[in-house]
């Protein structure tokens, strides 16, 4: 199996996915869509950021490499009633099955960073955007001191070395990186922007629960605490991320739990 798809389908990125919905819709409110704008979300999960833009009236095709995120974002359509939009399964790196020029908007958000071959995505997304379209892409940032950043630094110190030839998904939240992506899939360096944003992460339960959805459903820390464990370092992980977790958090309310994570705001123009 493609170990991308793997590492995806192991846990049920579905749980995490609850603590987003917040911050999908703002985000999804600050793109600029307008009615029956054409929208692709790559790494789509679940619809955190597809369900939103259909609700706002786009057409919108949802790609994820997991086929069960793609079954539940599926579900979630035909809970909420929405037609316009569908999700399918699919790699951010290889999209064969779409035409060029098709799209709006190109979005990404926590999606296709985490797609191998950087550059055959960057050159994907490019290619199925339509001239004066847009790519958006939100990608976290590595050794950034906010949650997400952390959880997969410390999970990584946890982890088996990587395959040769890995290439991280948090280099994408490194400009040069992204510039250089883009530009070799044809993009004018002018027409590439960035900005540091802000999503917050917001769970009914205290810090140390949520650390719990982490750890049985979402596939890297998943994978760092099976890792952990055969090296009996499984209290150790755990005291780390607890800490992460009860610290970040900024919820007043108390048995509640808000965090905030910085991301690289990625905005290209598609001319």
């Amino acid at each position: 199996m493609n170990p991308n798809k793997a590492l995806w389908e192991k846990g049920d990125f579905t749980r995490i996915a609850q603590s987003m919905r917040e911050s999908g819709e703002a985000l999804v409110d600050s793109f600029g869509l307008v009615a029956g704008a054409k929208v692709l979300d790559l790494g789509c999960g679940d619809g955190t950021t597809a369900i939103p833009a259909a609700r706002r009236d786009a057409t919108v095709l949802g790609v994820d490499i997991a086929s069960n995120l793609v079954a539940a974002g599926n579900q979630r359509t035909r809970e909420l009633e929405l037609s316009k939009v569908r999700f399918q399964v699919g790699d951010a790196s290889d999209l064969q099955e779409l035409e060029n020029d098709a799209f709006d908007f190109v979005v990404s958000i926590f999606g296709a960073m985490f797609a191998p071959r950087p550059f055959n995505v960057a050159k994907e997304m490019v290619r199925v955007a339509r001239p004066g379209g847009r790519i958006i892409m939100g990608n976290w940032i590595p050794n950034d001191p906010t949650l997400v950043a952390q959880i997969l630094k410390i999970s990584s110190a946890y982890s088996p070395p990587p395959p040769e030839g890995f290439v991280s998904p948090m280099t994408w939240g490194i400009e040069e990186n992204v510039l250089e992506r883009f530009t070799s899939a044809g993009v004018r360096p002018e027409n590439v922007s960035f900005a540091r944003d802000t999503y917050t992460f917001n769970h009914a339960g205290t810090p140390t629960d949520f650390l719990d959805a982490f750890r049985n459903y979402y596939g890297p820390t998943m994978n760092a605490y099976d890792a952990a464990a055969k090296n009996g370092k499984s209290e150790q992980l755990h005291s780390e991320l607890d800490a992460l977790f009860n610290n970040q958090n900024r919820s007043p309310v108390k048995g509640a739990t808000s965090i905030p994570a910085t991301f690289l705001r990625v905005t290209i123009s598609v001319t």
